[in-house]
């Protein structure tokens, strides 16, 4: 991995010296595994033998004096190398536990590790009550219509605050788009909506009602979540999109994938649907991949939809594409975008400008323009800089 980066910034000396020294230390590891391993059955060889030469002394003695017969000394010989018989074979088996115990620990460390972000005794206490009709497995309502950040603060770990006293309220059927500078608290307010993290003061509320009184797999059930690098898995085109709704038909593989405009360069492949696009989709462009990851997201038709500069990697035709088919998609569902590119968030209901972990302004994009503020100066530099690309495209 990297190895375009390596070559590009010359890194080959410095990375095969690394390397180097990572093999000597398995080298020097190796050697001590395997003195180990053949020093472990000779030992037990010898106590074996040492073992039953005592039995034969004394038990010859003891047969002499006829304190015992024969067939008892037979019977204890036999005893002593049943006895270092299995030891004997856990020899064999020395050096490939030694070997595999850095990774059990590696394993055992991620079984055992207990999540941060969990379900309360009480909500675990509520799912296992019976269940009435339309409602969630925690004993609340199974609607969201309605979203509400109060006065909601983070930190990661002793750091400084990334988001400051945040209110927002967002209603079902409302697209709100995000915007702002690198580092501003974006993702991270996106984050704390999808309990990847909880807030340090404050509370979110669905409903009302605070998400940690919620199933924590109740919420993350009704996510649909579109990343600018989205994960594809190996297999097929088709078992890529199911992953949305594992319960899904063909008919509606298929109904998802033109609502993302994904189906023309799917059927253009020699095998269509069924095209393996091999480890982490390593067979097709980030373009390709990013399609089949708004397929997969229509598939699931979430309660909350989340596009992370979603549209980054396709072309301006594709993302037309993509664009009439997200306005079914959006509809009667809340949904969060989170955009660089400003041209693409022009229809949302309402934008948020979020600067220094707090919201500086929100409102539609007329509304925005009006006010010319610091979302007037954004769309307006990138407008400049897009036409200016562009003139110098036509001159070339």
């Amino acid at each position: 991995m990297g190895v375009q980066t390596t070559k590009a910034f010359v890194k080959e000396a410095e990375n095969l010296k690394n390397f180097g020294g990572l093999t000597d230390k398995m080298y020097s590891a190796s050697v001590t595994n395997m003195v180990q391993a053949a020093l472990y059955l000779p030992i037990v060889l010898t106590l074996g033998s040492v073992a039953t030469g005592l039995a034969l002394v004394f038990g010859g003695l003891e047969v002499v004096w006829g304190t015992i017969t024969a067939g008892t000394l037979i019977a204890f010989l036999t005893y002593t190398r049943h006895f270092f018989e299995p030891i004997e074979q856990l020899a064999h088996w020395f050096a490939e536990m030694q070997m595999a115990q850095a990774s059990a620990e590696r394993i055992m460390s991620l079984v055992l590790a207990e999540p941060e972000i969990k379900d309360s005794p009480a909500v675990q206490a509520r799912m296992q009550q019976e269940k009435k009709a339309n409602m969630a497995i925690d004993g609340f309502t199974d609607s969201i219509t309605e979203i509400t950040f109060n006065n909601v603060s983070f930190a990661y770990q002793n750091g400084e605050p990334v988001l400051k006293n945040v209110d927002l309220t967002i209603k079902q059927g409302e697209t709100l788009a995000i915007v702002g500078s690198t580092g501003g608290g974006k993702s991270t307010l996106v984050s704390l909506l999808c309990r990847f993290y909880e807030p340090s003061t404050g509370e979110i509320c669905i409903d009302g009602i605070d998400y940690r009184q919620r199933s924590l797999h109740w919420l993350q059930s009704n996510l649909g979540i579109v990343l600018q690098t989205s994960h594809i898995f190996g297999g097929t085109i088709m078992d890529n999109i199911r992953y949305g709704n594992l319960d899904a038909t063909d008919a509606e593989i298929l109904d998802a994938s033109r609502r993302a405009g994904a189906h023309s360069f799917i059927e253009a492949m020699t095998f269509g649907y069924q095209t393996s696009v091999g480890e982490g989709g390593s067979k097709l462009s980030a373009g390709q991949k990013q399609l089949i990851s708004f397929a997969r997201a229509i598939l699931a038709d979430p309660k909350i939809l989340i596009l992370d500069e979603a549209t980054s990697s396709v072309d301006t035709e594709t993302e037309q594409q993509i664009q009439l088919g997200m306005d079914h998609l959006l509809k009667g569902r809340i949904a969060l975008v989170i955009a660089h590119r400003l041209s693409t968030i022009r229809n949302a209901d309402r934008i948020l400008v979020i600067e220094n972990g707090g919201i500086a302004e929100q409102g539609s994009h007329e509304e925005l323009m009006v006010e010319q503020g610091r979302y007037f100066k954004l769309y307006t530099q990138q407008s400049l800089a897009e036409f200016a690309n562009e003139e110098n495209y036509w001159r070339t």
